[in-house]
């Protein structure tokens, strides 16, 4: 299992697949793995020939009163987690790496995320938004897997992944 922290590396290697024919699938989280993430690598594993997962706390989901220092992370369980998993690659940047020093640009999308759970954060939102566009960039992944917990957050990525599709 490839543990990378370069968007270079992470790109160079899911190119290096495709190339080969290869199926891609990406798993993407902010760490701390439960049994959902476990089913959902599960089900990466069985539809595709390469499985990554992202473990990245995406700072920009934090509102100003919401802990970002605080939010749990064990990265050892989760490459342990993976590598159990059948993982291929883990993507864990640190975030000056995906956002750098001077990072300005943001997906904003209107009227999906200003409602239910937006309305009340909607630095949320913007951030899942943000970091999801820049994954599927990094990732061209074939299929991407997430969680139904949340109908807004899984509408909004939807939407993303769509935007996305129309735009390779």
């Amino acid at each position: 299992m490839i543990i990378s922290e370069s968007i270079k590396e992470t790109r160079d290697q899911v190119k290096e697949w495709k190339k080969q024919g290869l199926s891609v699938g990406l798993v993407p989280t902010m760490g701390y793995l439960h049994d959902g993430h476990k089913s959902l690598i599960e089900r990466a594993r069985k539809e595709n020939d390469k499985v990554c997962v992202s473990v990245f706390v995406n700072p920009m989901q934090f509102g100003p009163n919401e802990d970002f220092d605080t939010y749990p992370r064990d990265f050892d369980r989760d490459s342990k987690i993976c590598e159990d998993g059948g993982v291929d690659l883990i993507f864990h940047p640190e975030v000056e790496t995906m956002y750098g020093e001077n990072f300005s640009s943001y997906v904003d999308m209107h009227t999906l995320p200003d409602n239910l759970c937006g309305a009340s954060r909607p630095a949320f939102f913007r951030g899942v938004q943000t970091v999801v566009s820049k994954l599927f960039h990094i990732i061209p992944a074939d299929k991407a897997y997430f969680g139904q917990k949340d109908a807004q957050q899984l509408a909004i990525i939807r939407r993303i992944w769509y935007l996305i599709l129309i735009l390779i």
